[in-house]
């Protein structure tokens, strides 16, 4: 190679240089955009009543659906649980997808390459620990019902619902007809007599009942569900009213069912299908295939009630009424935590990304120096006295060296 020839390698090399440069000053200044999802689905600001821990907002979990691990579903009438089962058993992007026959209520959820269910829920397992079995009857079990594969890792999930309308829900329901008598509510393994649980009817059903009936009733299951399937029973012995006051009672359910809830890795809200949605990829880094869907035309929106209706409705769900306070709150924070841990990621992703192209762009340049004749005696000289031309300055004013 002559001397007119690697001078003009040099000169075509300063233009080159120059736009690489200008490139990487741009990926400073102009980084991708981390979310296509509008600002305004991020919560406005949350007023803080309780105290939460990290522990309770970060609830991240390595779900080993090869290993043993397992995800129960507690299932709480009217609360959207239903078609969150669903979700559960045919909306999830798995290596063995749930084998859902047409015709046929339960899929087939087995782990990959075993024969065993990753799933404890009414679409896969059916009512195993009896027609929905709440958190005292779950938890004693369903150990036992999955004795024989050896599970150890058992992971609750459930779903919550604003406490009026679920109200109203179950009654519509069980105006058509519904009953939910087999269930069992076994509780220190024994169901309840029939004078703990008296029947509010005393046909086949209760169809027709008008909603002054199913207020007046005060053994309806219905009053308090959420936070009686939630709470450890046997703390106030169960469905013996006798067994403390009225007011101890319920403070001790009320606080039972928090801490439950609260240790739960996962919950969903009716009210926030996509938010539901999101934490649940986020907690057990699981992929829906296709997004939820928030539905407010219910049978429980179209129903018209006066607010005196709705305080006598309020004032027999006032167990469940501070619970869902206590839920939505909870629920929001993880929300919030968990988007500004995504930023968070997504930043150190980006810089990562940079120190990589740099890396590049770096190498690159020096093999381009390099068969451009760099190196050796005057022309190294010559190069270094081009190195010292070859200076740019990013959008902060600060000299950056090549």
């Amino acid at each position: 190679m002559n001397l007119s020839n690697r001078t003009f390698n040099r000169l075509l090399f300063i233009p080159i240089a120059a736009v690489l440069f200008l490139m990487i000053g741009y990926q400073y200044v102009c980084p991708a955009d981390i979310y296509t999802e509008a600002d305004e689905d991020l919560p406005s600001k949350i007023t803080s009543k309780f105290n939460f821990t990290e522990r309770d907002l970060d609830r991240h979990v390595d779900f080993n659906i090869r290993g043993d691990d397992v995800m129960v579903f507690l299932h709480i009438q009217k609360t959207g649980g239903t078609t969150f089962g669903r979700h559960l058993v045919k909306n999830i992007q798995l290596e063995q997808p749930c084998d859902c026959m047409p015709g046929q209520r339960k899929c087939t959820c087995h782990r990959p390459g075993r024969a065993e269910s990753w799933l404890f829920s009414r679409f896969s397992t059916g009512w195993s620990c009896g027609l929905h079995a709440d958190w005292t009857e779950l938890t004693s079990c369903v150990p036992v019902a999955r004795e024989e594969e050896k599970t150890e890792n058992f992971y609750y999930i459930t779903m919550l619902r604003d406490p009026v309308s679920r109200f109203l829900s179950e009654w519509k329901h069980v105006q058509r007809g519904a009953t939910w008598k087999t269930a069992l509510h076994m509780c220190d393994g024994r169901p309840p007599t029939q004078d703990e649980l008296p029947a509010c009817y005393s046909g086949e059903d209760w169809t027709g009942v008008p909603l002054a009936d199913f207020m007046s009733c005060p053994s309806n299951l219905a009053n308090n569900r959420q936070v009686r399937m939630l709470a450890d029973l046997s703390l106030v012995g169960c469905y013996n009213m006798s067994s403390v006051s009225e007011l101890e009672r319920g403070r001790v359910l009320l606080a039972s069912a928090k801490a439950n809830l609260r240790n739960m890795v996962f919950y969903g809200l009716t009210e926030f299908q996509r938010k539901t949605q999101y934490l649940f990829e986020r907690t057990f880094g699981l992929r829906f295939i296709r997004a939820f869907t928030q539905i407010n035309s219910t049978r429980a929106a179209s129903v018209g009630i006066s607010e005196k209706v709705r305080w006598r409705i309020e004032g027999l769900n006032a167990l469940d009424v501070e619970l869902y306070e206590y839920a939505k709150e909870l629920f929001l924070r993880r929300y919030q935590h968990n988007r500004q841990r995504q930023r968070q990621e997504e930043r150190e992703r980006r810089w990562q990304e940079r120190q990589h192209r740099q890396r590049l762009h770096r190498t690159y340049l020096a093999e381009l120096w390099r068969l451009g004749g760099g190196g050796g005696g005057e022309e190294e000289e010559q190069g270094k006295g081009l190195e010292e031309v070859v200076t740019t300055e990013d959008y902060s004013s600060q000299v950056v060296r090549w």
